[in-house]
Formats: structure tokens, sequence, C-alpha cells
């Protein structure tokens, strides 16, 4: 009885820990703006023309809640508030290594649903 009760606490905690990572970087969008600015800073329009189907609004939006959540810093180039940039915080380079293994996973992914027939799709469905 108290392995049992060991483990559900150690369950709770591990789930309690993906709840907080998930409220921080979760979303749709999030994770992908942390991937546009992974190698780089970027201006807006850089990184707005490299995700596929965000708006300037939602963009705008999650730029401010990733600066607020220390993961993006933005930068007025030359001291010119019209210019600005946008970078990866120190601490934001500790999601490179997941957003890499999420993007690898992602490709394996996709690759393991294309690669099924037709019918083990379908059984899969069924099955749920």
């Amino acid at each position: 009885m108290n392995e049992e009760i060991h483990n559900v606490e150690k369950c709770k905690a591990h789930i309690s820990g993906v709840q907080d990572a998930l409220y921080a970087i979760g979303g749709k969008w999030k994770v992908l703006v942390i991937s546009a600015l992974l190698n780089n800073a970027k201006r807006f329009n850089e990184i707005e023309r490299s995700i596929d189907g965000i708006t300037p609004k939602v963009l705008s939006k999650e730029l401010k809640d990733l600066e607020l959540n220390g993961f993006v810093k933005r930068i007025e180039l030359n001291g010119n508030p019209g210019q600005i940039s946008y970078e990866l915080t120190p601490y934001a380079e500790s999601l490179k290594e997941i957003v890499n293994l999420l993007s690898a996973w992602g490709k394996q992914h996709r690759q393991h649903v294309l690669g099924m027939s037709k019918n083990e799709w379908m059984e899969k469905e069924l099955q749920k």
C-alpha cells in the first residue's frame, strides 16, 4: 500500500511538471516562435514569414507572452524604436534540446503515419 501511494505521488509530481511546462510554452504558436529564434535573432516580419499561418496580431501576443515569461528579449536596433529585433534569452536556450527532440519526433511520426496503409489506419481508428 505504501509503495502504491509513493507511485501515485511520483506520478502526480511528474504530471505537475508537465503541466508547468505546458503552461509556459503550450499552445499552438509558442514553441514555433521559440523554434524560429533558436539559431539567431530575427525581426518581427522575419519571424512571421518563417511560421506558416500565424497572423501579426497572434505573433505580437505570443512575443509579449514569451517576453513576460523570460524566454524572449526585445531589442531596439541602433537605439531606434522603429527597428526591433527579438532573440532568445539565455534561459530559453534550455529549451533548445527539447525543441530539437520534438522536431525529430514530429518528423518520425509523420513518416510513421504516412507509412501506414489505409487498412492499418482504419483499424487504429476503429480501436479508439
